[in-house]
């Protein structure tokens, strides 16, 4: 299994709509990718590492597919789209890594 993981640095940018992402953004991917797409999770940043400092990231998706392979064929006929949707919420630009589940 891998993951997509996608983070929005705080201080990257001026507006994140974390409304827009849960209810529109990250369905639009889940819908696109299909049975690629086994599960997706979204997190809001709280606090960094020390009580009340702010937090590195403003937000973060993480995206499970079965395997490399499929999740890149999955994404590639929709990959513009996805993106030119970006805009609508933030203008932060994220860090993107794609990992191995190795455990869990």
């Amino acid at each position: 299994m891998i993951k997509m993981s996608v983070y929005y640095p705080a201080g990257g940018g001026s507006k994140f709509d974390h409304d827009y992402y849960r209810t529109s953004h990250m369905p639009l991917i889940q819908e696109r990718l299909g049975a690629a797409c086994l599960r997706y999770e979204i997190d809001k940043g709280l606090a960094g590492r020390e009580p009340e400092s702010a937090p590195e990231f403003v937000a973060a998706c993480h995206v499970y597919s079965p395997a490399l392979e499929i999740f890149q064929e999955a994404l590639g006929p929709h990959r513009a789209e996805i993106a030119a949707d970006v805009a609508n919420y933030t203008d932060i630009a994220p860090i993107v890594q794609i990992s191995e589940v190795v455990g869990e």
